[in-house]
């Protein structure tokens, strides 16, 4: 049986995760144009950029080993296709800590307006 602090901290530590692999412009680029649904491969993600295939492949490695996309095989090539299920729960996770600044900061405006 798992203690509630750890899953907590476990819930922390992959929501860091996301937060770091977005944290990157070409990773971001790279969601965004994985957003269609459309699995793509290395060589469709890379057409148009001033990066190479490596570099593209080094980002999604980062972007899968935080969850956000997946890795299929196609014959010789690897299609990257987007998990939305983490980019989900970060959603939630900012609405949760939003809605907990809203209080404080209503309870600060009522204290200094009193």
């Amino acid at each position: 049986m798992s203690r509630p602090g750890s899953e907590a901290a476990a819930r922390r530590r992959q929501h860091a995760s996301v937060f770091a692999a977005l944290g990157d412009e070409t990773r971001l680029a790279l969601v965004t144009a994985l957003c269609s649904g459309e699995a793509r491969s290395i060589a469709q993600l890379s057409d148009g950029s001033k990066l190479t295939r490596q570099a593209i492949t080094k980002h999604l490695r980062v972007l899968e080993g935080a969850g956000i996309v997946h890795n299929t095989r196609v014959g010789r090539e690897s299609r990257f296709g987007l998990d939305p299920a983490p980019l989900r729960d970060l959603r939630e996770y900012l609405g949760r800590v939003s809605a907990q600044w809203d209080e404080v900061l209503a309870r600060l405006k009522a204290l200094v307006e009193s």
